[in-house]
Order: structure tokens, then sequence, then C-alpha cells
């Protein structure tokens, strides 16, 4: 299988772990890493997200988890050919037994969320049979710093449900983008953020394209310093 270039790294993937895609590309290049010194990836794939931060971020350490064996062994290659490998590690565990004695400045995760079918690698990577919500939350609650910060990417119809458990769990969300894959088109992904303090709530839209095939203006500026686009896009 081919790699995936970015301008300052590439991204080898495998046929047994999930690909490069939108969701973790946005995540990736929206997610809150400004002020940040540690950052948590639960289920890091192929390490895309904690790659994008890194170079988002050229003083925060990360640290990668993934259950997946061949995933972690993955991301640890991604990681090892990085100009920021120094700040990047992972380790095959799965969260829910995951120890620290470390609070970490922000969690980020593409969690799992489809319903479970017959696929191995979809059973782990895309399903809530190895993590639900309510575990992710929970775990992440105790990992967080005072002002830290959970931040996900999940399908639309999934939201309601997630705020919930986490106001349950005392994190209150501070942002939401709410996605767009094609303009006009309904919303189909969410990007939230909580944190244990109540802040006002930001909000904002994203379009990912102007039409099938034709990135929007907003994506092309959100991803300028990563993506290596072909003319005409």
């Amino acid at each position: 299988m081919k790699p995936f270039k970015f301008k300052q790294f590439e991204i080898r993937q495998s046929g047994d772990v999930f690909r490069v895609g939108t969701d973790g590309v946005l995540l990736g290049a929206l997610a809150d890493v400004a002020k940040v010194s540690n950052v948590l990836e639960i289920g890091t794939g192929t390490g895309l997200i904690s790659l994008m931060l890194a170079q988002r971020n050229p003083h925060a350490v990360f640290l990668g988890l993934d259950i997946n064996e061949n995933a972690a062994a993955l991301t640890r290659e991604n990681f090892e050919n990085a100009p920021f490998k120094r700040r990047l590690k992972c380790r095959h565990q799965d969260f829910k037994t995951f120890e620290s004695g470390e609070k970490f400045d922000l969690i980020v995760s593409n969690p799992p969320y489809f319903e479970e079918s017959g696929s191995d690698k979809d059973k782990i990577a895309r399903q809530t049979v190895e993590l639900n919500f309510e575990q992710l939350i929970v775990k992440s609650v105790q990992l967080l710093s005072g002002n830290g910060i959970l931040s996900v990417i999940i399908p639309v119809e999934a939201g309601e449900v997630f705020i919930s458990i986490a106001e349950e769990n005392n994190l209150f969300l501070n942002r939401i983008v709410r996605i767009t894959g094609i303009e006009s088109s309904k919303v189909k992904r969410l990007v939230l953020e909580f944190s244990p303090e109540r802040k006002q709530q930001e909000e904002s839209d994203f379009v990912i394209e102007k039409s099938p095939r034709q990135y929007s203006d907003q994506y092309l500026e959100l991803t300028k310093e990563f993506h290596v686009f072909k003319a005409g896009n």
C-alpha cells in the first residue's frame, strides 16, 4: 500500500490498519493544541493525528496508544521517520487498563462508532466493542489535567449521547465544529472539545467540499501546511 505523503512527514499504511482518512486529518488540524505540553492519543492507528498535532505545536510531547498490535507497530515506524520523532512515543496498550503518573493537557481521539460487523479490523478500530463512549470519557476524566481538553471527532448522530455522558462525568462542552461533506448538505461529523471547567461555548461550521471532489476554500486553508494538493484542488 502506498504511503501517504504530507509536506513535513510521510504516513506508511497497511491493509491491517485503517488508512489515512478525512476524519483524522480534520481532527489533527482542528484540535486545540496551542497551549498544551503533553498529549495522549487514544487509538492512534497510523499515528496521523499525533503527527499533525506535533507539527502544529513544536514543544508538546505525545503518547499514542493502540490496542491493535499492528497499528502500534505502524505508528512507531511513522513516528520514527518523522522530523519530530524525539517528541513522539507509542504503546501497544488497551486504554481501559492504561495507568499514568502524569496528567495530560490534551486527550485526542477518533473513537470507534460503527456497530459490530464481520471485519476484525473494523471490530477494533471502528466499533464500540473494544471501547465505548462511556469508557472513553470516564477514563479521560481521570487522566486530564485541571484545565485539560478532551477532543474527539464523531458522527453527528452520536453527538447528543456523547455530550450527555460527558456532562454526567463533569466534562463540559466548550467547542463544537459542525462538519459538512459537501456545501449545502447535512452535517455529518462533529468535532467536540470538553474540559472540566465550564467556559463560553465556541461554535462554528466547516465545509469539506464546495462540489464533488473539489475542496472548499475553508478546507484548503485549514490543511495548507499539511496536504500536497494537486493542480485543480
